[in-house]
């Protein structure tokens, strides 16, 4: 790759770093938000849901804008809306101020990360080149997210607010390196080709209701949820039809015919909430019943980690042997048994007993997070990258929100007391919906087996745009 290739991958690098970071520093900051801002535990649940409604919500509309408008353009527009909002949570004197202030930071997130993925997936040669790139780029976001729990922690011992004002030093220094290296391309020719309102305003809709309902699945009645999820499935129906009919629709529903593209979505949504629900129901356990701190949790759980180094060194070289779909079933079977190798969690284990699990899935991540993003968009035309980056970056995050709910509500359902061995029990039962969840992915990902390394999903490989 060239000088300027590497500078943009690095520009990009940096912004997927971020939001990483802005995630994992939030997590670990908010009992000291609650406790200076005196806010409920109802609204506190909702600082973290606001951003997960805004990234889940407006993700699949994020990368269409960037199909449509420009990619360069929709990433340095939203990376400044990303910027101001940072800050304006670190300002935040009122709870409704800070939920505000994280919708909106969501909202810039989900037009921000399918721009940034369609850079690389347009601007490298799709096979070696572009594998290699996506893979230290996802390898960049797992580091995030673990650097983030420890730079949380430590911010936070000075002040919450500097968990709010550090990513916009960050932000500040890769907007500048981003109008200088991502190139500007031609504004694309819209012409016969106008924004489908309609099908924009139904889907947003469609997956804002049934994140909403997920979210909201531990603190209301069944009959609630399910009112939700079906005023949520109208608007998925209504969506599909507005979609068959128009001339230039948000989603092509033939893309939904690759199979590789729809394998990828299937086993990311399950892959990512079997992993943020193992990750909730461990730092409960590690905080609550052993009454670790914020610090020593985050420590604890950096070795998860060890996928930033392995993503960009191990797992091409992988790839390259074996395939993006073997090493994707070998990192979905791992995630498996690091996840079994937890369910005899003991009230007395010792950091030594939970070491395996925890190292086993960082290499389980390295091995099925990238390759992932290999398979979510290869194959795909160039002027529908950002609605595949946006499809597949939605899938993460919707399973993000399904896996914490459902730990969430097994954990709850299975803890009949608050007695150490009451506590045991329903963290016991929690750690059952990660190991399920990545089983289903790791067969649904077997199915891509008998499909040749080097066609994905069939289609015509598109033609590279320099960089």
């Amino acid at each position: 790759m060239s000088g300027r290739a590497w500078g943009v991958l690095f520009v990009l690098c940096g912004a997927i770093f971020l939001e990483g970071i802005d995630v994992a520093m939030l997590n670990v900051a908010l009992p000291s938000i609650r406790d200076d801002l005196g806010l409920s535990t109802g609204t506190l649940q909702w600082v973290m849901s606001a951003y997960v409604l805004g990234y889940g919500g407006f993700m699949l509309l994020g990368g269409r804008a960037a199909d449509l408008f420009g990619r360069r353009r929709m990433f340095v527009f939203w990376l400044v809306v990303f910027l101001l909002f940072s800050g304006l949570g670190g300002l935040a004197t009122e709870g409704w101020m800070l939920l505000v202030a994280r919708f909106a930071t969501g909202v810039a997130a989900a037009f921000m990360a399918p721009a940034g993925l369609s850079v690389i997936t347009t601007g490298f040669t799709e096979g070696p080149q572009r594998n290699k790139a996506l893979l230290v780029y996802s390898g960049t976001a797992a580091g995030g997210f673990s650097i983030g729990l420890v730079i949380g922690g430590l911010l936070t011992a000075v002040d919450w607010r500097w968990v709010f004002f550090a990513p916009v030093i960050l932000s500040a220094v890769i907007l500048l390196a981003a109008v200088a290296l991502i190139p500007d391309s031609p504004r694309p020719d819209r012409r016969g080709r106008p924004v489908d309102l309609a099908g924009a305003i139904t889907v947003t809709g469609a997956i804002l209701v049934l994140v909403f309902a997920v979210e909201r699945a531990t603190h209301v009645d069944a009959i609630r949820t399910a009112g939700t999820v079906a005023v949520s499935l109208v608007l998925f129906i209504a969506f599909t039809v507005i979609e068959r009919k128009s001339s230039a629709p948000l989603v092509r529903l033939g893309l939904f015919r690759h199979g590789g593209l729809v394998r990828a979505n299937l086993a990311a949504l399950l892959f990512s909430g079997g992993f943020f629900g193992f990750q909730f129901t461990v730092t409960l356990y590690l905080q609550e019943l052993r009454g670790w701190s914020t610090l020593q949790t985050s420590f604890a759980m950096i070795v998860i980690g060890i996928d930033t180094v392995l993503s960009p060194t191990l797992t091409p070289r992988l790839v390259d042997k074996f395939g993006n779909a073997r090493v994707i079933f070998g990192g979905l079977v791992l995630a498996s048994l690091a996840y079994a190798l937890m369910l005899p969690l003991r009230a007395d284990w010792s950091y030594a007993l939970m070491f395996p699990s925890l190292l086993v899935l960082g290499l389980a991540f390295s091995l099925a997070y990238g390759p992932l993003t290999i398979a979510g968009t290869e194959g795909v035309g160039e002027e529908e990258q950002g609605v595949a980056g946006g499809l597949l970056y939605t899938s993460f995050q919707f399973g993000a929100a399904i896996g914490l709910s459902a730990a969430a509500a097994v954990s709850i359902a299975a803890t009949d007391g608050s007695s150490p061995g009451e506590l045991l029990d329903g963290y016991k039962a929690a750690l059952v919906v990660p190991l399920a969840a990545a089983l289903g992915a790791a067969l649904i990902s077997a199915f891509g087996l008998r499909t040749p390394a080097n066609d994905v999903t069939g289609a015509p490989t598109p033609a590279p745009v320099e960089v």
